[in-house]
């Protein structure tokens, strides 16, 4: 029996379907670091070392795991293979590139560039922290995960009623410093139950939440 060929114009509609996601995403992104005062050359490097970033965890430190440790499924890099065998019944804890340390120095960078003023920073992120810390939860083996949509629109409207005239770079600040303090670091006590391999700060499963808050929350500014 032949296997059966795909109707190639349902192949042209998904292809169109992935394609018009990828303008929508791409235009969206440009949309967003344009509010940040950002050229589309900045706002591409900007991207494209998140992305890349969120490939590499740089080590901290460990602690010891009261649960047992679940390994991925997935084929390891040789240096997880060597941790495992060194540090047995241990998590380690990370900070992820993309997710972590990028928007803190792209944070930083909007603290100096823009006319805000300290308390108003520190109002967005202690508010965007505390709903962040309701909303997150753990997941077993893997890290602290949270609903998507919570933190951006959270961010959005605390920057709004805080200072409505920069409410695009607050929101950003306030947004992914919120879900980094509030998701990850506040939820540190949890990782020895967590049985997981790696706990990455701003990385697993906080990363697309820290990647796209800071997105949504300008958008939505």
């Amino acid at each position: 029996m032949k296997p059966q060929i795909a109707n190639p114009r349902i192949l042209i509609f998904v292809l169109a379907i992935i394609a018009l996601a990828a303008v929508v995403h791409i235009g969206a992104i440009s949309i967003t670091f344009s509010k940040l005062g950002l050229t589309r050359e900045s706002a591409f490097v900007l991207l494209m070392t998140s992305l890349f970033g969120s490939l590499i965890n740089l080590p901290l430190f460990t602690v010891r795991s009261k649960q047992p440790i679940t390994v991925p499924k997935i084929p390891l890099p040789g240096v997880y293979k060597r941790y495992i065998e060194s540090h047995p019944g241990r998590t380690l804890v990370a900070i992820n590139v993309g997710g972590g340390l990028i928007p803190i120095f792209f944070s930083v960078y909007l603290f100096l560039s823009q006319p805000l003023a300290l308390h108003e920073i520190l109002a967005g992120i202690s508010l965007v922290t505390l709903v962040s810390y309701i909303y997150s939860f753990p997941v077993k083996g893997v890290g602290i995960g949270m609903p998507i949509i919570i933190a951006p629109v959270a961010a959005a409207i605390i920057a709004i009623v805080i200072n409505a005239d920069l409410s695009a770079p607050l929101a950003y600040i306030s947004g992914t410093m919120g879900v980094l303090i509030g998701a990850d670091i506040l939820n540190f006590r949890r990782i020895p139950q967590l049985g997981a391999m790696l706990a990455s700060i701003g990385g697993a499963g906080t990363f697309d939440g820290i990647f796209m808050t800071g997105i949504l929350a300008v958008l939505l500014a």
